[in-house]
Parts: C-alpha cells; sequence; structure tokens
C-alpha cells in the first residue's frame, strides 16, 4: 500500500477545517472562529472588573442569570484598545479546559458575515520564526475579497487561563 503523499496528507487536514465560520473584525483585520463554537453574539455590555486578573480579562457579566467572564481579544493579541461602538459587541463562545467546558465571551469590534470556507481556500499559516506565538492560528481563508485568520478558541485561550476563569464564572 502506497504512503500518502505530505500534500495529500495536508488537504486531508484541511478537508477538516473546511465548514462554516463567523467572521469578525479586529482593528481592520478580519479572523474568523468555526460556527459551531459560537453559541451566541449579543450586543456590548457593562462589565464587573474582576481584582487580579491578566490585562486581557476585561471582567464578567451576567448573562441570564450565568456569570461569564469576557477575554478583550485585542488586548489579549497585543493591539490597542479602541473605543466602543454601536458595533462592538460580544461573541459568546463555548471554550474546552480537558474534559470540561466554559462559557466565555470574546469583545470584538465588528461581526462580519457566515462564510462557507471550502478546502481550496484555506491554507496553513505562515512560519513567523520561533518568536512568534501562532499556535492559536488553524489557517488562513483566502476568500476573493481578503485573507482570514482563522481561529483555534481552543488554544486562543490556555488550557490554564479557562481553567482559571471557570473558577471566576
Amino acid at each position: 500500500m502506497a504512503t500518502m503523499s505530505e500534500e495529500a496528507r495536508q488537504d486531508e487536514g484541511f478537508a477538516s477545517l473546511s465548514g462554516k465560520y463567523l467572521t469578525f473584525e479586529l482593528a481592520e483585520e478580519t479572523y474568523g472562529v468555526g460556527i459551531l463554537k459560537v453559541q451566541e453574539i449579543i450586543k456590548m455590555q457593562e462589565i464587573t472588573k474582576v481584582p487580579r486578573t491578566p490585562e486581557y480579562m476585561r471582567g464578567v457579566i451576567n448573562l441570564r442569570g450565568k456569570v461569564m467572564p469576557v477575554v478583550s481579544l485585542r488586548n489579549l493579541f497585543g493591539m490597542e484598545e479602541a473605543e466602543t461602538s454601536r458595533n462592538t459587541c460580544i461573541i459568546v463562545m463555548q471554550g474546552r479546559q480537558g474534559e470540561s467546558s466554559v462559557i466565555l465571551g470574546m469583545i470584538a469590534d465588528k461581526v462580519s458575515d457566515v462564510l462557507e470556507i471550502g478546502v481550496d481556500e484555506l491554507e496553513p499559516a505562515p512560519s513567523f520564526g520561533s518568536q512568534a506565538d501562532t499556535h492559536f492560528i488553524l489557517g488562513m481563508a483566502k476568500t476573493k475579497d481578503a485573507v482570514k485568520i482563522l481561529l483555534d478558541m481552543n488554544k486562543v485561550v490556555s488550557e490554564e487561563e479557562i481553567a482559571s476563569l471557570a473558577r471566576t464564572s
């Protein structure tokens, strides 16, 4: 039996990444997350600060009787914070930490679309050298108008950080 070529293995791996993605904007760049990880999108609201949490951890909100941690993706990605606009929203995501899950909110500048991304539109994330931490990038989606960065929401915030967020909620 012949072994699979590297290209075929790569295509097979990307085939599992193809599907529907919610796209959103941060600082004029477009990102995408798997639609199955998104629970809902809510308008920006008052966030209660939690002392002694990382800077990217904006605090918590009350979401229908449950306390939910909220993370600033801009801050987490080292971007300058922006003024809240009428488009600013919180994407409510289901995160995993081992066998348990945690609900957390991610602040986005603006939600764009839900896109169907095929395997032929996907490329691996480029290498930026050992100094750049890009382990949370699933890949790049090449669409007709731009490149969208696809995020692995289980890796954007580390397992330790998700565990600490789960303890605050």
